[in-house]
């Protein structure tokens, strides 16, 4: 989310609250191209996203994702040199699956689908690439608290306002395209709000969250159809 976009209000959820850092280098040491460089590589990102979700932001480092991976320490700095490289690695991964979603939904038939259709399907298939990104809600605030890492949360917005707003025009929204964009900002804002919420949330719990933000998402749109 950008950060004029943010409420100032809001507080950070003190169990997740990330200092920001000035860093001044988060670009890997290499680019593997051979296929055991890559599988290391991809070892260390999924060992840092595991260790992330148990330890939080603070407490991770580089000794404690080396010994995760079962690796020394400077074999990791081969590939990169320090933390917040990995964290933008992940984060740069996590967008490449929002874009590979945002992407079956341009495949669907939507002129034909009801509201309701499109709004579940959306929801549901973007939900899925929150759920399985480990440590989620610390990523996302890595992604605005961390100077280097704000490119990725204003490409995560800009992606996600434009497909959408693209489905809009496709749905007949009968308004011009800056009203589509604000439309498609205030859907981005508000789902991936409480996607960050339903991610804690198990059974009847989750099933009526997910509902009310169907219901939610169908009542602000469906006037401007």
């Amino acid at each position: 989310m950008n950060e004029s976009t943010k409420p100032q209000s809001s507080p950070e959820p003190k169990a997740h609250k990330i200092q920001a850092k000035k860093m001044t280098d988060i670009t890997p040491r290499v680019l593997p191209v051979q296929g055991r460089s890559r599988k290391r590589a991809q070892q260390i990102i999924e060992a840092s996203a595991c260790l992330l979700e148990r330890v939080g932001f603070d407490d991770l480092n580089t000794v404690n994702i080396a010994t995760e991976v079962g690796i020394s320490v400077g074999a990791l700095y081969h590939y990169f040199p320090n933390k917040y490289a990995i964290m933008h690695a992940m984060g740069q991964q996590w967008l490449d699956e929002i874009a590979s979603v945002l992407q079956q939904y341009h495949a669907w038939d939507i002129e034909s689908m009801a509201l309701e259709d499109v709004v579940r399907d959306m929801i549901d298939l973007n939900f899925s690439v929150y759920k399985k990104q480990k440590a989620q809600l610390t990523l996302v605030q890595a992604m605005f608290a961390i100077p280097e890492l704000r490119e990725l949360d204003a490409q995560h917005d800009d992606m996600v306002i434009l497909n959408v707003a693209g489905i809009l025009k496709r749905l007949k929204l009968k308004k011009q395209r800056k009203e589509r964009l604000r439309l498609a900002r205030l859907y981005h804002e508000l789902t991936h709000a409480l996607f960050l919420v339903m991610l804690y949330e198990k059974g009847d719990v989750f099933k009526r969250s997910k509902n009310d933000l169907n219901v939610m998402v169908c009542s602000f749109l469906r006037p401007y159809l």
